[in-house]
């Protein structure tokens, strides 16, 4: 993980208390990371340690704020899946709001992103205190994430696939992941219905992209579709999908939605109770396909974007 002389600014002095700055590294740095993190988003699933570990590169930055001496917040800061932006998450707890803790984030985490030689920096706000704080940065709307939720009941099992098309479990079959990326992953990435293209390398892809459970079809021992759950951790009865994607000569088929029934089959027969997933206003095809799968509309976050630097 980096070290504190990554941080571009160590702190400040706001209203005569102090805000210090420190980076995550201990375990228990980890778990006062996640505490904010689901308190500031507490109907949404939160990574694990072990799983913000996995995914972490020297390019990240967590930071914990303390305010004297107190938790009071935390702050993510990495490049973002698209090429030449960062992505930056200045959280802080709802008591301590309002007394400068996010401005001293957020100028850190945005001059760890100048430091990498970003040119913009983006953020993603879901109420109207937090839009108003990232306006008042000049950072401005340019999309949209909108949550679809699904409660499960008694799911039947999802039925077979078209022809020639087998669907199997990625943690029995773990090569098929690593071996999809150049005609399966990049592909599907390509088609994500975002403002800017998808930057992911084939590392990223490996440690990042796959769930578990994740389902994949299979045809002629290539993947041409996946679709998969990440189980929140500390709310074992619910869960949030992962990437659900079909290749585009095998579109139209119904393999997406056997996909998504067998994750919601897995789902009941393993006690959940909810799954939820986000796509993107221009995602109309799998807006659609979740609609006729049951699933209703829940909340919706902007992504808000500014140049560099702050």
């Amino acid at each position: 993980m980096p070290q504190a002389k990554r941080i571009a600014r160590p702190g400040g002095t706001v209203g005569g208390m102090a805000v210090t700055l420190r980076p995550v590294e201990s375990d228990a740095d980890y778990e006062d990371w996640r505490q904010v993190r689901m308190a500031v988003h507490p109907g949404e699933r939160c990574d694990s340690a072990a799983e913000l570990r996995r995914a972490a590169t020297s390019a990240w930055l967590l930071l914990l704020a303390c305010r004297d001496g107190r938790l009071a917040g935390s702050g993510l800061a990495r490049p973002s899946d698209t090429a030449q932006v960062g992505f930056v998450a200045p959280r802080v707890l709802p008591a301590v709001r309002r007394g400068g803790v996010g401005t001293v984030l957020l100028h850190a985490l945005a001059g760890h992103l100048g430091e990498l030689g970003l040119p913009a920096v983006r953020a993603s706000v879901g109420d109207p205190g937090s839009l108003a704080f990232a306006a008042r940065f000049g950072f401005v709307e340019t999309d949209r994430q909108i949550e679809q939720v699904r409660t499960i009941g008694a799911e039947p099992t999802a039925g077979r696939p078209p022809a020639g098309v087998q669907v199997v479990l990625l943690a029995d079959r773990p090569g098929l992941w690593g071996e999809c990326f150049d005609r399966f992953g990049r592909q599907v990435l390509a088609d994500f219905a975002t403002q800017a293209p998808l930057h992911v390398r084939r590392a990223d892809w490996e440690a990042q992209w796959a769930s578990d459970p994740m389902f994949l079809a299979v045809h002629d021992g290539e993947v041409i579709g996946c679709a998969g759950l990440d189980r929140d951790l500390d709310e074992l009865n619910r869960a949030e999908h992962g990437l659900t994607a079909v290749r585009r000569d095998w579109r139209r088929r119904g393999i997406a939605a056997c996909l998504k029934r067998h994750t919601l089959h897995w789902a009941a027969v393993h006690g959940l109770t909810e799954v939820s997933t986000w796509t993107q206003p221009g995602n109309h095809a799998m807006r659609r396909l979740n609609e006729t799968l049951g699933y209703t509309y829940g909340r919706q976050t902007i992504t808000v974007t500014r140049p560099l630097p702050l």
